[in-house]
């Protein structure tokens, strides 16, 4: 058997066979995602399951919108996919989720010395309560803002080991009320102090008779929540040490009453601290055992007269228990101990979310700057978490903190460097998949840990669709009432089969059914594209959603069309039954053909110029001197020669009117310079017309070129490189005067 675990597999796989494996398709590290179109996939038979599949998903309920031989369950797809294939908007079901808050009370603003507030009246937390309603796939969100509060209220508990290894750390705390209550007057004016000590199981006495100490105890509430220091130092004063008789202590049941036993404690719903205090590691579940005790604690409360009364029947409580319980409490934890069991209590810490490990002093001298700092530290940062999820239902934070900083995933549902009356906000949402438990109404809540304020969500899920309101039971339209006729479809009763309840699901397979299902003796049942259901072909689905086979015995389909350009129907179409239904304006067999004449106008507005055909948008010059796209270029024409003279002039030789704008205007068409004029294109050489042209330059000179458009519709000049004599003239018109003295003539031969 192989131990390694899967995607370890995939990494130290031989490279060459996972190209090979890829390659066919037979292996995929990690999870593979199932392909193709999430709605038809679901094949679902009624509209909603098919709402149920995901948020892109739409129900067609057009009672003529299926083609022969398609399935009821191809009512189901993509919007744009059932609009495509021509169903009407206003006919497709697909409901949208939405969200309303019922309780908005803003977030206390508020000032350390303004008029006293109570606790109820103080919100840190907003909204308080909302209403989602959720549609499979589609995320619902909203933003919940936290904002700490200025003179917030506390209460602390002081939870004390009074082992006799703490005998110098009471006579310190027993001075702790009056000046806590000191320094907390800087962080509150409303802030109660309380005292409890623990120490073990009662099991054997350990103090000898030479020991100031008392009989061991599991738990003690010493002094219930209040605001009188002095009170809780005289109480303090009064208590004892006592003795254990091994080095862990049974701190954990003293945690877990003064977690769940609140009207005891005198517990208000403000912010609540307790303060473990110990130079000993601690007992957990299962080491009850030692004693004989095997039953697991209850998480109740069993206080009778301020006392743990059932320590000798209930085991320790599990750190998971505890976790549990000063969370569903809002109890922050501070735990102070001694330097050597540190390592121990950070690894604690790590476990019980919102606490925190202060050093203890040998006698603890420090534990007062000790609770200020682990407060600070603890109220500085605030983490959300929520109550258990339904079935299917996920939720997702964003946290948007101070100083712009963004955080996603775990990371999001907490915000760091919090001080007194910062406001930061969240984002949350909530998504469901599938509908849980039949669609009733949930409740969930969110909180940030530590804190008594919540926000409560319903969750309420779509199901069904709107058309299902409309059902008809029983109705005469599915085969004599043998279904429920709902959102254009027949729902069929348990038993029966078929588009329209038409048949028994015992009677679906027999040879006379068949037989209807063969387009002739000599096709395949459903043109092997389907299966024979009920005397009714109902054809196969393709792993590409957008092709589908059709037709009464499943001979058609939309994707075995001619193509253009590599697409179906040349992308101008579609495929009905192999042949291509061409849209507006084209046409052909593969829709490759544009009706568009727009493209054949020559600029005097005539199609191609009058000398051709418009044929899929192209000029089919009919006249040969023509030619071009619009047919309105003529090499041969007269004018052609005078029309292009300057150009060819400038560039050939740099003379001539054009010669100082040569580059911006000339440059038009390509110049090949020859020799001499038997060089130059002949007319029967080309395929293409050619104008052979004579000019002559300011200087009386003549030079030949020829011009023509080619196959590829490009302007070209071939031109004799060399300037030609004028023929003799006249001697009397070349006679020198006075005025006019002879000029020569010089052309290059």
């Amino acid at each position: 058997r192989l131990k390694t675990p899967f995607p370890r597999v995939c990494l130290q796989m031989d490279l060459k066979l996972l190209l090979i494996a890829t390659l066919l398709g037979a292996f995929s590290c990690g999870d593979a995602q199932k392909e193709g179109n999430e709605c038809i996939n679901a094949n679902a038979k009624y509209c909603g399951e098919c709402i149920q599949a995901g948020a892109k998903c739409g129900w067609c309920k057009d009672p003529n919108f299926l083609k022969q031989g398609e399935t009821v369950s191809t009512r189901c797809d993509e919007m744009h996919s059932l609009i495509k294939r021509g169903c009407d908007d206003d006919m497709i079901e697909n409901p949208h989720g939405k969200q309303k808050i019922l309780k908005n009370k803003k977030v206390t603003h508020r000032k350390k010395g303004a008029e006293k507030l109570k606790p109820e009246e103080i919100t840190q937390i907003q909204p308080q309560k909302l209403s989602l309603t959720l549609r499979s796939g589609e995320p619902q969100s909203f933003n919940l803002t936290f904002k700490r509060a200025e003179d917030y209220p506390i209460d602390l508990y002081y939870l004390m080991d009074l082992s006799y290894s703490m005998k110098d750390d009471l006579e310190n705390v027993k001075n702790l009320g009056t000046s806590l209550m000191l320094e907390m007057s800087k962080i509150t004016s409303d802030f109660r102090i309380g005292f409890g000590s623990f120490v073990e199981k009662t099991l054997l006495n350990p103090c000898t008779g030479d020991q100031n100490c008392t009989s061991p105890f599991s738990y003690k509430n010493v002094l219930k929540l209040t605001s009188d220091g002095k009170k809780f130092n005289n109480l303090v004063g009064q208590q004892h040490i006592s003795g254990n008789l091994d080095s862990p202590e049974g701190g954990f049941d003293a945690i877990m009453q003064v977690a769940v036993c609140g009207d005891h404690i005198g517990w208000r719903n403000v912010t609540r601290l307790l303060v473990f205090s110990t130079d000993a590691g601690f007992h957990f579940a299962g080491d009850g055992k030692l004693g004989g005790i095997v039953l697991p604690n209850d998480g109740k409360c069993h206080l009778e007269n301020n006392a743990y009364t059932m320590s000798h029947y209930y085991d320790y409580p599990s750190i998971a228990h505890l976790v549990q319980k000063l969370s569903d409490n809002n109890i922050q934890t501070i735990f102070a101990v001694t330097e050597e069991f540190q390592p121990v209590y950070q690894e604690l810490k790590n476990l019980i979310p919102k606490s925190a490990v202060g050093t203890l002093s040998a006698n603890s001298s420090n534990v007062i700057n000790l609770i200020i700092d682990a407060y600070n530290s603890l109220s500085s940062e605030v983490i959300l978490e929520n109550s258990k999820l339904p079935e299917g239902v996920t939720i997702a934070y964003t946290s948007r903190c101070k100083n712009g900083v963004v955080s996603e995933g775990e990371s999001g549902r907490r915000c760091s460097n919090i001080s007194i009356g910062d406001e930061v906000m969240f984002s949350i949402s909530v998504t469901s998949k599938g509908c849980p438990k039949l669609g009733k109404p949930e409740h969930i809540k969110i909180k940030p840990l530590g804190f008594t304020e919540e926000v409560e969500i319903i969750l309420n899920f779509i199901c069904e669709c709107e058309c299902n309101k409309d059902g008809v039971k029983n109705s005469p339209l599915c085969h004599f009432g043998n279904g429920t006729y709902e959102c254009g479809a027949c729902k069929c009763n348990e038993g029966r089969v078929g588009r329209q309840c038409e048949c028994s699901s015992n009677d679906v397979a027999t040879e006379d059914m068949d037989r209807t299902c063969r387009k002739d003796n000599g096709t395949d049942i459903c043109s092997n594209n389907g299966d024979c259901v009920c005397g009714t072909c109902e054809c196969k689905k393709r792993d590409n959603p957008e092709e589908r086979y059709s037709g009464q015995h499943c001979e058609c389909d939309n994707f075995n069309c001619d193509r253009s350009g590599n697409k179906l129907c040349g992308g101008h179409g579609h495929c009905e039954c192999r042949v291509c239904v061409c849209d507006p304006m084209w046409t052909g067999n593969a829709c490759d053909c544009s009706l568009d004449n727009s493209t054949c106008l020559a600029s005097n507005k005539q199609i191609c110029n009058g000398r051709g055909e418009c044929e899929c948008g192209t000029c089919k010059c009919t006249d040969p001197k023509f030619q071009g796209p619009t047919c309105e270029t003529c090499p041969t024409c007269p004018g052609v020669c005078t029309e292009h003279k300057e150009c060819v002039q400038c560039r050939a030789f740099g003379t001539g009117e054009k010669k100082d704008t040569c580059e911006r205007d000339c440059s038009y068409f390509n110049l090949i310079k020859v020799k001499d004029r038997d060089k130059l294109p002949q007319p029967n050489d080309a395929s293409y017309p050619v104008m052979h042209c004579k000019e002559r330059d300011a200087n009386d000179c003549w030079f030949y070129y020829t011009y023509a458009v080619n196959n590829n519709t490009e302007k070209e000049v071939h031109v004799v490189d060399m300037l030609g004599k004028l023929p003799r003239r006249p001697a009397a018109h070349l006679e020198a005067t006075d005025d006019h003295p002879r000029q020569t003539r010089v052309c290059q031969v």
